[in-house]
């Protein structure tokens, strides 16, 4: 049994890893061709939900077929748990990737309104907590994830710039105001996969310590 349900594990995170991957790729690509307003490479993106999803399917059958046949427990009880939460959260960070996307073909086909220039470090922020919290899974490393946990800040706070710029960008431009709210929107999703980024985050920790560290302060 002790056997079975290892090898059930080991298969487990190399599914939650591909996810992960695929994740990580649409969100890179969403940010370029938002950058450069890349129609088709936004296109790509959104196409590609469809395989997200059905992955997020995948990976949370076998976290169900696990604890059903298996009924784990300690670390390995924790790591199914971690990864229930963790498939949903990459699932909607696929999601946020996708509405990225369309606003790239929204914004390329609207007035122009200039990027804000905090929306490429804040994109690029956003990126990197994704990437960071993913390698706090692979490697289960709670400190990393822990400083993962501590970037959200930066980019909460990018968003507010943005947002106020977006504002004065209206009561200026009154005719860009489209586009305006299409970019607070993107600013918006780039937010959401912060936070995204940090509930796989306290999963880590949580996989590895058994701490629930959700609505606790930084530590």
């Amino acid at each position: 049994m002790t056997r079975h349900i290892e090898r059930q594990i080991d298969h487990l995170k190399q599914q939650v890893l591909i996810i992960g991957t695929l994740v990580e790729e649409a969100i890179s690509k969403a940010i370029t061709a938002l950058i450069n307003l890349d129609v088709p490479l936004a296109q790509r993106v959104i196409e590609s939900d469809a395989e997200i999803d059905r992955m997020e399917v995948e990976v949370e059958e076998e976290c169900l077929k696990i604890l059903a046949l298996y009924q784990p427990v300690a670390a390995d009880l924790r790591f199914v748990v971690a990864a229930i939460k963790m498939n949903n959260d990459l699932e909607r960070m696929g999601d946020l990737a996708k509405n990225i996307a369309k606003r790239v073909s929204q914004l390329a086909q609207g007035d122009q309104a200039d990027l804000p220039p905090q929306i490429r470090p804040m994109a690029i922020k956003s990126q990197e907590m994704v990437k960071q919290c993913l390698e706090a899974v692979i490697n289960a490393d709670p400190a990393l994830a822990r400083y993962v946990r501590e970037q959200d800040d930066i980019v909460d706070n990018a968003r507010q710039e943005i947002r106020d710029q977006v504002l004065e960008g209206i009561k200026a431009n009154p005719e860009n105001t489209d586009n305006l709210l299409r970019i607070n929107a993107v600013s918006k999703h780039f937010e959401r996969l912060a936070d995204m980024a940090t509930n796989v985050a306290e999963d880590v920790i949580y996989m590895v310590e058994g701490d629930i560290v959700r609505h606790r302060a930084n530590d």
